[in-house]
C-alpha cells in the first residue's frame, strides 16, 4: 500500500494543501488516514483517481463522484466472483481493492458490503451466500493469522453468539476479532455455548472486557456464560456487539454497546478495555502501597 503525505498529495492534484483539506472536509474524499504523529496519510489510489477525473475536465463535485464510482467497482467484481462460485477470481478482486485502500478499510468497504449485497439480492438461504460466506471468513482467518502479534497490555474474550458460518453476524465477527488484534489487543474468541472449562480459559488469558457477539444465541445462555467468567476472575466490563437494538438494557445495566461497523467497534474495544486495563493497575498500586504500610508498622511495632 502507497501513501502519500498532504504535499505530495496536493502536488499530484496540482493543487494546495489548503485546498486538499477543503475537499476532504467538505467532500470527505480523499480520506486520509493517520500516521503515529497523528499526520494525514492519503492513500494513492484515492488521490490517483481523483486526479484522473479532474483531468477529464469535471468539477470537482462531479470528479470526487467519478473518483468514487471506479472504486465501489471493486465491491462489483467481488459480487460477481462470489455468486460465479470463483475463489480465484474473488481473490483477485479482494487484491484489487488492497491495491487502493488500507486492509481494514478493504475489509469494511468492499468485502463486508459485498456479502450484504449477495445477501440481499440471494437470500442467506442461497447456494450463492453459503460460498460468500465460506470465503469470506477463509480469507478473514487468514488476514489474522498473518497480523502482528499483539503489542498492548490488554486483552478481551469475545463469546461467539452467531449460529454457524453461514450467520449473517459471522462475518462481522470476524472482522472485529481481526481489527482488534491489528489493534495491538490480545484477543480470545470462544463460542458463547462453551461453559464448561471456561474458568480456565480466562485465567490463563486475563481479559479486561468481555464482549457477546452475534443474536443468535438466547440471552439465558449467554449470560450462564458471562456468569462463568465472573465466577472464575471476577467482575469484568461486558459489551455487545450486533446483538439488536439493546441500548435501552443497556443504560440501566452499564454494558458497553459496540457500534456495527467493525472498525469503529474495534476502536471502541481498545478504548474500554484499556481504561479498565489503567484502573486495575491504580487498584493494584493501592493495594501494594497499603500492605507495605502494613508491613512498615508491624516492624515498627
Amino acid at each position: 500500500m502507497r501513501y502519500l503525505k498532504t504535499s505530495e498529495a496536493a502536488t499530484l492534484l496540482n493543487v494546495s494543501p489548503n485546498t486538499l483539506r477543503a475537499w476532504e472536509r467538505r467532500f470527505g474524499f480523499p480520506k486520509p488516514q493517520r500516521s503515529p504523529g497523528r499526520h494525514r496519510l492519503y492513500t494513492y489510489g484515492e488521490v490517483a483517481a481523483l486526479r484522473d477525473a479532474l483531468q477529464e475536465g469535471l468539477s470537482i463535485s462531479s470528479a470526487v463522484s467519478r473518483a468514487r464510482e471506479g472504486l465501489a467497482a471493486d465491491t462489483s467484481s467481488l459480487v460477481g466472483a462470489l455468486v460465479s462460485f470463483e475463489r480465484q477470481r474473488a481473490d483477485v478482486a479482494i487484491e484489487a481493492a488492497l491495491a487502493l485502500r488500507t486492509l481494514d478499510r478493504s475489509v469494511e468497504e468492499v468485502l463486508l458490503p459485498g456479502l450484504d449485497e449477495i445477501a440481499r439480492k440471494y437470500t442467506v438461504e442461497s447456494a450463492a451466500w453459503a460460498f460468500a460466506c465460506h470465503w469470506a471468513t477463509d480469507w478473514l482467518r487468514r488476514a489474522t493469522r498473518l497480523a502482528p502479534p499483539p503489542v498492548r497490555p490488554v486483552a478481551v474474550v469475545i463469546g461467539d453468539a452467531t449460529r454457524d458460518e453461514l450467520d449473517p453476524d459471522a462475518a462481522h465477527l470476524r472482522a472485529l476479532e481481526l481489527f482488534c488484534i491489528r489493534e495491538g489487543v490480545h484477543v480470545l474468541s470462544l463460542s458463547a455455548r462453551g461453559i464448561a472449562g471456561i474458568g480456565d480459559a480466562v485465567a490463563v488469558h486475563r481479559p479486561n472486557l468481555v464482549i457477546v457477539a452475534g443474536r443468535h444465541l438466547g440471552d439465558d445462555t449467554v449470560a450462564r456464560w458471562a456468569y462463568g467468567i465472573r465466577l472464575a476472575i471476577g467482575p469484568l466490563p461486558l459489551a455487545t456487539y450486533r446483538r439488536g437494538d439493546q441500548r435501552a438494557r443497556s443504560r440501566t445495566s452499564g454494558n458497553t454497546v459496540l457500534p456495527a461497523g467493525a472498525g469503529a467497534a474495534a476502536r471502541a474495544v481498545l478504548e474500554v478495555a484499556e481504561a479498565e486495563a489503567s484502573g486495575r493497575t491504580v487498584a493494584s498500586s493501592a493495594s501494594a502501597r497499603h500492605a507495605a504500610a502494613l508491613t512498615r508498622e508491624r516492624d515498627a511495632v
